[in-house]
């Protein structure tokens, strides 16, 4: 980092698995890191592991998005990177893909995206300096059946991103995207649980079947999504903007 002073980076959906790992890379590295989640205990381990600022607040709440950020500014200062990573993955057929999965859905992984960036950056503009980086998925890139509401949602936050990105080309702010594939968290624990429960696959089966999907044959890493991250967020990065970067083994070709 080329100033004296830390930057301030807030990461969304800290608390555990890609959040976490990202979290502490930033932290690694010297950022001064708002770490932000819904689970107060996950929380707090985290911060006695990284030393780490957290802060809980339910991001589909716009009062709580308010509080958050006038707390982040109050004990941290501006923030200078902004991470989007909450989010949320149900899958169903569409017959069965009810309005309340939909509202679900987009209330975590989209909202939030919309309004932390809207509030955060024209400070970032208005400094020359800012990075936004929105965790997105392969969904966004490409559709998979059985996840109507998860891919909208992420093709959402790639059209955000792009959107974004050709406003403020000029600015010295960046904003991208980190598309992966099944990453090897808890999420993905899930989903290899619900086929097991919904085709009588053994555990071994199931997650073969998700592997399977990367010509790699494997699950992406916390480790990968994070390096990306911190890669994304460097100064030396200005000129990669407006993308969205598939992080999958190649299961999805530009």
């Amino acid at each position: 980092m080329s100033t004296q002073t830390p930057r301030v980076a807030l990461v969304t959906g800290a608390s555990k698995g890609i959040g976490a790992e990202i979290v502490t890379r930033l932290r690694a590295q010297g950022f001064a890191v708002a770490a932000v989640a819904r689970d107060v205990t996950a929380l707090d381990a985290l911060a006695e592991r990284t030393g780490a600022q957290t802060f809980v607040a339910d991001l589909t709440d716009a009062s709580q998005i308010r509080s958050l950020l006038s707390a982040v500014q109050e004990r941290m200062g501006s923030v200078d990177i902004l991470v989007n990573n909450a989010g949320i993955a149900e899958s169903a057929p569409l017959a069965q893909t009810d309005d309340a999965m939909v509202e679900r859905t987009f209330a975590i992984n989209v909202w939030p995206v919309f309004s932390l960036t809207r509030s955060l950056l024209p400070a970032m503009v208005s400094r020359g300096f800012g990075r936004v980086v929105n965790v997105a998925s392969n969904a966004g890139l490409t559709g998979y059946a059985y996840t109507s509401a998860y891919c909208a949602s992420k093709h959402a936050v790639v059209g955000f991103t792009r959107a974004i990105a050709a406003e403020i080309a000029r600015t010295g702010v960046t904003i991208n995207a980190i598309c992966p594939g099944f990453v090897d968290t808890e999420m993905t624990a899930r989903t290899v649980e619900k086929i097991v429960a919904s085709t009588g696959r053994s555990h071994e089966s199931a997650r073969a079947a998700l592997e399977a999907m990367s010509p790699q044959r494997r699950l992406m890493t916390v480790q990968e999504v994070a390096h990306l991250v911190l890669a994304l967020v460097a100064d030396e990065a200005r000129g990669v903007h407006g993308q969205a970067i598939a992080l999958d083994g190649g299961q999805v070709l530009a």
